[in-house]
């Protein structure tokens, strides 16, 4: 018998959200593994709110949320309450009942300061990185390290000299430098022959962000540089740091980091020849790192030699050192970092990290699931 296209609501449901979720679907084994971070931070939330007042959303639920944000690539925060309205699974990862009211995604806006100011998106990737170190999937001798470009949120008509508003109209060639005046918000601009640089301009939109380009014959875009340190065993990212542009950027932050890995045991560092300096090179010495460089062809006399090229350790680590470049494939086009959606240094860099611990979840959850019987 054919049956009925009609639809009649029920007055109760009697399948509870946890029943409706499959077993085998990939977010379970993600709780799992976020909930345990999130109960490692839990007295670090309680500091982070008063005693009294109106109880607020829960940072576990906002935190959830975000996750998921990055997991399913969702572009904007708006759109992911709209998400987490009607999507069952988004509902049971944040912690929502099926009847409970979705909040504001100005809520997350409010409560962005508060997380800056706590660091919470640094506390998150340790707890992360704790449980990976628990299961023994780190290895703490073997590490590469490499940076990356990540678009600002400023577009290049905003690139302006350093002046006021006052003066940067009346200053000699402002108005050339624009273009003829337009009607409307998004008037031609005409750069051509017009020479701009960091140290003279600055974006209106994002003044932290710096003019910079990847390579001769790259266009030059407003951008931060991502650093990021990954162990060689397993590809997981245990370091990150966010700087503005500069061709030092990529050194400086390696060295930091190198600086900050735990215990004062000889360790190796595979890097592309970016690195192949001879203050890079020097100054990884001195904390007892081995840098396994890439030589730069393009330069009379390599910083390393045959003394660090000879050994066969040195090309597995050039070998393996390309898996950073999944980590920011990763986080760019999954992650959605490749232009990023906030301003300012501290909260890209909030965001970069966290996504990176977004990223050794992802790992996480894979390998544990390969070595299961």
């Amino acid at each position: 018998m054919r049956g009925s296209d009609e639809t009649q609501g029920a007055m109760f449901s009697y399948v509870s959200l946890e029943e409706r979720i499959p077993q085998d679907h990939p977010l379970r084994a993600m709780r799992r593994l976020v909930d345990r971070a999130l109960k490692a931070l839990s007295p670090r939330f309680a500091a982070m709110y008063a005693d009294v007042g109106r109880p607020s959303i829960a940072p576990e639920r906002l935190l959830r949320a975000l996750l998921l944000q990055v997991f399913y690539t969702v572009r904007s925060e708006r759109l992911l309450m709209e998400q987490l309205n009607y999507n069952l699974a988004f509902r049971w990862f944040v912690g929502l009942g099926m009847d409970d009211e979705v909040w504001d995604a100005s809520t997350f806006s409010k409560n962005r300061e508060r997380f800056l100011e706590s660091d919470i998106a640094g506390e998150f990737f340790a707890a992360v990185l704790g449980q990976a170190r628990t299961q023994g999937l780190l290895s703490a001798e073997h590490f590469t390290v490499d940076g990356t470009l990540v678009e600002a949120w400023a577009s290049l008509k905003s690139f302006r000299p350093k002046q006021d508003a006052h003066e940067a109209a009346d200053a000699p060639g402002a108005d050339q430098e624009a273009g003829p005046a337009e009607a409307g918000r998004n008037p031609r601009v005409n750069f051509h022959g017009k020479r701009r640089r960091n140290d003279t301009h600055a974006s209106t939109t994002d003044p932290e962000a710096r003019l910079f380009r990847k390579g001769r014959g790259k266009e030059a875009k407003l951008s931060f540089m991502a650093h990021a340190l990954m162990e060689n065993r397993n590809g997981l990212v245990v370091d990150t740091r966010l700087t503005p542009a500069t061709g030092t950027a990529e050194r400086e932050s390696g060295i930091a980091m190198i600086r900050e890995v735990p215990g004062r045991h000889r360790i190796t560092v595979g890097t592309d020849k970016h690195y192949d300096s001879e203050g890079f090179v020097t100054s990884a010495r001195d904390y007892q790192t081995v840098p396994h460089v890439a030589q730069n062809d393009t330069r009379r006399r390599s910083a390393i030699d045959a003394r660090t090229t000879r050994h066969a350790g040195y090309r597995i680590s050039q070998r393996v050192r390309k898996r950073v470049e999944e980590i920011f494939g990763w986080i760019k086009t999954i992650g959605g970092l490749r232009k990023t959606r906030h301003r300012g240094t501290a909260r890209v860099g909030w965001m970069w990290t966290f996504v990176a611990a977004a990223y050794n979840l992802v790992r996480i959850r894979n390998l544990l699931a390969a070595a299961a019987p």
